[in-house]
């Protein structure tokens, strides 16, 4: 069976070689058939053990996911030739001395990452029971990094048909669930209760060896699916739980906030609008980091179920006697999950909306105010230039007015020392009449005056502005 892989890959690689190069690569990559050579290796009877692990920062873990599959196929000695590793999915399988099978596969998925170690016995009639693989020093050589998703032992027993209280005793949990599926006799029981292990045990059994075989791939895949998806849509309800819980505590906080705003707003003062601002402020941050984590945590949920309730429909379940059938548990697990997360993210933006448009009432109140003390500053500083225009008009006029009187006064002084000087011309004689003179030297005088007040102006000016740059 190995030896017809290198075949295949032949055929697949010369009809890769006839496609243009610049389709090759993505074209390998879209049709590459990469469960095609795992699913030569199924065989019926085989005991499953499936594990699957979140991721927390995918881009990181994915890759060092396969480096940790490869780590373990080195661990098992699983051998080269029969070792097929891609990008997002590998296997290998090796034979022991026995005969007996042992084939382990990782899968990495967008948010998760998964391990199945199928041992598949060469003798058919070997019994197989669920707990620890049977295959000979088979030993989980790691523990897989991230969040355990889940873990399922899986039993697939051909030429076969037990009653529903023969499968109870191989159980755990009262309840007992189980469907025909494919429109074929394979059955599929469980009891969703994790064992000594942790781990659910599932049963899948049919009276025919061919209609089993044929349906292997598409079972396990669609009943680890359902698993997967179940499990990962319901991971974040501790945390769905307390953020309602979180939610609904803001809401009324912020509606008393709201209340009290309303009725006080007209008559605040800025120490109190600056008080409100930053209460607020700050429970709007909280509210914002708690709608960002739940809109991380909750945005798969939506798709998560559409794939829940496509693998349900293909499962075409019929019912067993004794049994609820397994889309009863899955349903009655997730119906309804998605649409609450939903919901509560809304709520988180609507408060956040809420928040938002209290803070901007208050700026608004906060800009109004700064605007009618920019108004009253204004009016003031009007008042203020009002009065500083009169008093530099009293100014300039009290300069003028004693100017004119330094005229004068200087005028009169000058006039008398003249008088002074004419009589003195009289009494030698250089002139006929003193009082004439004085008369005319009047006028004189006041010339005189006004060029000196103006000669110690211009100076007084020339010196003021040659200080004020300085």
């Amino acid at each position: 069976m190995s030896n017809s892989h290198p075949s295949l890959r032949e055929k697949q690689a010369t009809m890769a070689t006839k496609q243009p190069a610049s389709t090759h690569g993505f074209l390998r990559h879209l049709h590459e058939p990469s469960k095609k050579y795992l699913e030569e290796w199924f065989d019926v009877p085989a005991h499953i053990h499936h594990v699957a692990h979140r991721m927390a920062n995918p881009p990181l873990d994915r890759p060092q996911s396969r480096q940790e599959f490869q780590y373990l196929l080195q661990c098992l000695e699983v051998p080269e030739e029969h070792t097929v590793i891609y990008e997002k999915f590998g296997h290998g399988a090796k034979i022991a001395p026995n005969g007996d099978r042992l084939l382990v596969t990782w899968e990495a998925h967008t948010e998760y990452y998964s391990y199945q170690v199928w041992h598949i016995p060469d003798d058919k009639l070997k019994p197989l029971e669920f707990g620890p693989l049977r295959f000979p020093d088979f030993a989980m050589p790691l523990s897989p990094l991230g969040i355990q998703v889940n873990a399922l032992d899986i039993l697939v027993l051909p030429h076969i048909s037990l009653a529903v209280e023969e499968v109870k005793h191989t159980m755990p949990g009262p309840q007992i669930y189980g469907s025909k599926i494919f429109g074929h006799d394979i059955s599929v029981m469980t009891t969703y209760t994790p064992d000594e292990h942790q781990r659910e045990r599932y049963l899948i059994m049919s009276p025919s060896f061919d209609v089993l075989l044929n349906q292997l791939a598409r079972t396990i895949d669609t009943l680890v699916a359902i698993e997967n998806y179940t499990h990962l849509i319901l991971l974040p309800l501790q945390a769905f739980a307390q953020s309602v819980d979180q939610v609904h505590q803001f809401e009324q906080r912020h509606l008393y906030q709201r209340g009290l705003i309303t009725t006080e707003i007209d008559a605040s003062n800025p120490e109190k609008l600056q008080r409100w601002l930053t209460v607020l402020t700050q429970d709007f941050m909280k509210v914002s980091r708690l709608a960002e984590s739940m809109r991380f945590k909750l945005s798969a949920a939506v798709p998560y179920d559409r794939i829940i309730r496509s693998n349900l429909s293909s499962l075409q379940e019929k019912g067993i006697d004794g049994c609820r059938q397994i889309s009863e548990y899955v349903d009655g697990k997730t119906i309804g999950v998605a649409d609450g997360y939903l919901q509560l993210v809304k709520r988180i933006d609507a408060l956040v909306n809420d928040f938002q448009g209290t803070i901007a009432v208050i700026r608004t109140k906060v800009e109004l105010l700064l605007q009618d003390q920019n108004l009253a500053l204004q009016d003031q500083n009007l008042k203020l230039l009002r009065s500083v225009d009169k008093t530099t008009r009293s100014q300039a006029m009290l300069q003028h007015t004693v100017e004119g009187l330094s005229v004068i006064v200087i005028s009169y002084y000058l006039s008398g020392l003249g008088s002074y000087v004419f009589k003195a011309m009289e009494e030698v004689g250089w002139i006929s009449s003193a009082s004439v003179a004085s008369g005319v030297f009047v006028p004189i005088t006041l010339g005189l005056s006004f060029l000196l007040i103006f000669l110690g102006r211009k100076v007084i000016y020339k010196k003021f502005s040659e200080k004020s740059p300085t």
